[in-house]
């Protein structure tokens, strides 16, 4: 007589619901992937409109060893995509007609920004080599390994890393830490800019965030030949060929556990048993689906969100030579518009920082010829919507904004349009208010106040995703997956 299966469902297929579903599969578990969309990605989604066609989320590509291994461990490195290494990583353009190309060499990049900003090239270097330090000693304290773990403190690499604590700058703010290295307010502002990729904050955030900047300069900024897409693709095909079963437009509506033990999901149609329950969704949303009910732990509920976004997706009918794939154009006051990103209610800012993402640079198919597709954001409170007044005001103070800096009415151009405001990718994404990124890093002990990957009262429930540990963006749910994999048992 055969063994009896064990069943395990994930709900959520975006990056981190992807990974654990090849995770799962390869620890012999019968896996199903329910996703309330009709798409899978999760926020690394795409969209066509007219002939253009837009990544509808993530547009930066690091730390790709990390998808390489995990297709790897299924027996698919085939489906790992091919990459682009960008140089210049980012464009970067000032109101005052500044402009600064980073390139992708760290010493390239200190002998740049030692001309155009008028700072020692050490200076430059020297927080190039800082950012890099914190990397090799952070990661493997804080984002390879669970947080909510005894092992995790007895470990080498923790203990070692307590032991350069100092260098962590951990009770510091990022924006002090580069205010007294770097002294120029653009490169200072340009550094400051990071904690953006977690939707954090550079006035209140811990410094330890300088660790970001060494992922594009040491390690790479990657773009996939075929689009960001081509992440979520790979991923999904990888799933189904391990025989994942993804089940599209199908939406929880309870999780049901029984002493202590995760039993089954609940949907519109019937009751599905499963051995062990993964979300990945935004935790959040996740925890009123429990049954009988479990109370969501304060330190998550109080947790500062991180900030939304307004996308403009445009498809313009004219090439700009002057743009890149990245290209930033900054506000001339940084901190009044980050303290009004927390304000409940507020627009957008009258001079935005703007960011500006072109595929078509080097993905020629994803625009018409002798046109491109512009993926224009701009920060939004993760607290609320926008109304429509507000989303035409911030559309004029954009192009008012790219106009004056490119010269030309960049309006006269869009053919198509696809607009994202918070409430829009809340809907697409179930993550609340839009928060791109779950909690913020706006306090020094962000990484500790996460949510863990297994839930410390029901046996056989687990977290992955941007919400829970170790955080947002591609890299983050790749480790979040494997990081709670690891924690799951073997079927067999």
């Amino acid at each position: 007589m055969g063994k009896t299966e064990k069943k395990a469902i994930i709900i959520g297929a975006g990056v981190s619901g992807l990974a654990m579903g090849i995770r799962l599969a390869k620890k012999g578990y019968s896996v199903q992937i329910w996703e309330q969309n009709s798409f899978v990605g999760g926020k690394l989604s795409e969209h066509w409109e007219q002939g253009y066609r837009f990544d509808a989320g993530p547009s930066l590509f690091t730390l790709p060893e990390l998808l390489e291994e995990l297709l790897e461990l299924a027996g698919h490195g085939d489906l790992m995509p091919e990459l682009i290494r960008l140089d210049p990583v980012c464009r970067y353009f000032w109101n005052d007609g500044t402009r600064f190309d980073a390139p992708a060499n760290p010493e390239s990049f200190a002998e740049q920004a030692a001309k155009t900003f008028q700072v020692h090239k050490n200076a430059v270097r020297e927080q190039l080599s800082r950012s890099n330090e914190i990397y090799g000693i952070s990661a493997p304290v804080f984002l390879y390994r669970s947080m909510h773990r005894l092992s995790t403190y007895l470990n080498t690499d923790f203990l070692k890393g307590m032991l350069k604590i100092h260098r962590l700058d951990v009770f510091k703010t990022l924006h002090v830490v580069h205010r007294s290295r770097l002294k120029k307010p653009k490169l200072v502002q340009l550094f400051d800019r990071y904690a953006t990729y977690n939707g954090s904050n550079p006035y209140k955030a811990p410094a330890t965030l300088q660790a970001i900047p060494s992922l594009e300069y040491f390690k790479g900024a990657w773009l996939p030949k075929e689009g960001m897409i081509a992440i979520t693709k790979a991923l999904e095909q990888s799933a189904i060929r391990l025989g994942v079963k993804i089940e599209l437009n199908r939406s929880a509506t309870a999780i049901h556990h029984n002493q202590g033990k995760a039993n089954a999901v609940e949907w519109s149609g019937g009751i599905e048993r499963a051995e062990i329950v993964v979300s990945a969704i935004d935790v959040q949303r996740f925890y009123p689906l429990i049954s009988p009910p479990l109370a969501l732990p304060e330190r998550i509920k109080a947790a500062e969100r991180s900030t939304s976004a307004l996308v403009f997706n445009w498809g313009m009918s004219a090439q700009f030579p002057e743009l890149d794939v990245h290209n930033i154009f900054f506000a001339d006051d940084y901190q009044a518009e980050f303290k009004a990103l927390s304000i409940p209610g507020n627009g957008i800012t009258p001079d935005p920082t703007i960011y500006l993402f072109i595929s078509s640079k080097r993905i020629p198919g994803d625009a018409p010829q002798q046109s491109e597709n512009w993926f224009t954001m701009v920060n939004a409170p993760g607290i609320g919507t926008l109304t429509q007044e507000q989303i035409d005001q911030a559309r004029e103070h954009i192009r008012q904004k790219l106009s004056r800096i490119l010269g030309k009415d960049v309006l006269e151009h869009v053919q198509a349009e696809w607009i994202l405001q918070p409430a829009d990718i809340a809907r697409r994404t179930g993550s609340p208010d839009g928060a791109l990124y779950g909690p913020s890093s706006n306090s020094t002990w962000s990484a500790f106040n996460r949510h863990a990957n297994e839930s410390a009262s029901i046996n056989g429930l687990y977290f992955t995703g941007g919400s829970v540990h170790p955080g947002g963006g591609i890299p983050l749910c790749l480790l979040s997956a494997k990081i709670a994999s690891s924690q799951i048992p073997s079927a067999s």
